[in-house]
């Protein structure tokens, strides 16, 4: 993982610095000398808002800033371009503004700027910035930052491995890897549980592959959680998906679903990031891992399979898998009768083409949940758009010789979706479809190029506010 934030109580004399103002009086509580000073004061009186002086010794860097938390983010991310171009392998962020503590925000987004995926490089290509501190009275809130940052490049690493590393298998190890690093407890359901276990909607969708599923149980239960009742987050788990017998069409439609496995990477970095954080909450994780195939022996549109609860499901199309393994998932979340359960999934097409990158697609029967998930969405700026979860969507999946039909009609395609999911629900229950903002073609602001890692930052402080 990629720099870095560590608490400082004091800066080093040895790093550059980035000060973040709100206006030029607070540039008093910086050493400048009057020719620093006054030459500040004239790049801001020409409206410049970054600005950059050169000591030799090191170099410091103004911003002046709004005070307005995703901005911050943003200006770290412009300024990272330069502060690589520099070769600048240290900076030290000192918060001057007054309010808002925006150099958390502006150590936050030059952390995920900062971010490379470069396992597969024969070369070193990697940033000069190792190390950011962030100077601040406050080594708790700096700590939760770094967790949340680091779970962030987490699920990125995760969404940007590809196939012929991250099969279900292996992907299972590496949750076993990561929960030991931070203490979860880990579980990890092979083939033949799963198969006795009788989760038709996972078996079904790897039946076209050689590798077998998973079922991977992640557990963080501090002993003084705030909750009596578990919270559990289902993570949909398709590490590569071709569409299996309803395969995918050409151009560039199968290039990026390496990414399909978005919302279990989210899970996976949120129970990490919780558990280094300490938050004193009960969270469990569940993730149904395959591979969607068309091999000799795929399941068929027209199948029929019976799912976990005992629900029958009319298969009219192999891409509308995600929902069928994330159907036995949401099912098994019944034994811990949980206070309330979020799944995060690329489900949809129709979730991306509505809203694209910009925000997250939310439905579900839990409106205090709902309202939580877009004040930490705002805060993060992972942001919710909810769309509506009435009960005739439902009538769209009513299948003419099963229980369910696993696809809905032509229109509202991202409801339907999640209707089918609320099928196999008995808990309050919050969708969460990620499938614009979890993968990138190009780079993005902070969220960089690939995976984004998006479904991390805002579970965390929605975990975080629960554990007050």
């Amino acid at each position: 993982m990629d720099s870095t934030i560590f608490y400082s109580a004091q800066l080093n004399k040895n790093n550059s610095v980035v000060l973040t103002i709100n206006n030029t009086k607070e540039l008093d509580a910086f050493s400048f000398s009057k020719e620093e000073k006054s030459y500040i004061e004239k790049e801001v009186k020409k409206e410049i808002k970054s600005i950059c002086i050169n000591r030799f010794d090191q170099y410091v860097f103004v911003e002046l800033l709004e005070q307005d938390k995703e901005k911050a983010r943003l200006r770290a991310n412009a300024l990272h371009s330069c502060i690589v171009s520099l070769k600048i392998e240290a900076v030290d962020i000192l918060d001057l503004c007054k309010t808002g503590s925006l150099g958390f925000y502006f150590a936050e987004g030059l952390a995920l700027s900062n971010y490379q995926f470069l396992k597969y490089f024969s070369e070193d290509k990697s940033n000069s910035l190792k190390k950011i501190n962030l100077i601040s009275d406050n080594e708790d809130k700096v700590k939760d930052l770094q967790a949340m940052v680091e779970g962030t490049l987490i699920a990125r690493d995760l969404v940007n491995e590809p196939l012929s590393y991250l099969t279900a298998l292996q992907y299972s190890k590496d949750m076993e890897v990561l929960s030991k690093e931070v203490g979860l407890k880990v579980e990890v359901l092979h083939k033949k549980k799963i198969e006795t276990l009788k989760m038709g909607g996972l078996l079904a969708v790897n039946k076209g592959s050689i590798d077998p599923p998973t079922f991977t149980i992640m557990e963080w239960k501090p002993k003084n959680a705030t909750n009596t009742k578990p919270i559990v987050l289902v993570g949909k788990g398709i590490v590569y998906d071709t569409g299996g017998l309803s395969l995918k069409p050409t151009a560039n439609s199968m290039d990026i679903m390496k990414c399909d496995m978005g919302g279990s990477a989210a899970v996976v970095g949120a129970m990490y990031a919780i558990a280094k954080a300490k938050l004193e909450v009960h969270v469990v994780a569940l993730i149904p891992a395959t591979d969607n195939r068309p091999s000799g022996n795929a399941y068929a549109p027209g199948d029929v399979i019976t799912m976990f609860d005992g629900t029958t499901v009319e298969v009219l199309n192999t891409d509308a898998e995600g929902r069928l393994i994330l159907g036995d998932a949401l099912s098994y979340a019944k034994k811990y009768k949980p206070e309330l359960v979020i799944d995060l999934a690329t489900l949809t097409g129709a979730a991306a083409r509505a809203i694209g990158k910009q925000g997250i697609v939310a439905m579900g029967n839990d409106e205090t949940t709902m309202e939580a998930l877009k004040q930490s969405g705002d805060e993060v700026y992972e942001r919710i758009a909810e769309f509506p979860f009435w009960d005739e969507y439902s009538a769209d999946l009513k299948s003419t010789i099963a229980d369910l039909k696993n696809l809905g009609g032509p229109e509202g395609g991202a409801i339907t979706a999640g209707k089918f999911l609320e099928h196999f629900t008995d808990y309050p229950y919050t969708h969460l479809d990620i499938a614009g903002p979890a993968f990138c073609m190009a780079p993005f602001n902070y969220r960089g190029v690939g995976g984004t890692g998006v479904g991390v930052r805002i579970l965390f402080d929605f975990l975080k506010n629960k554990s007050k």
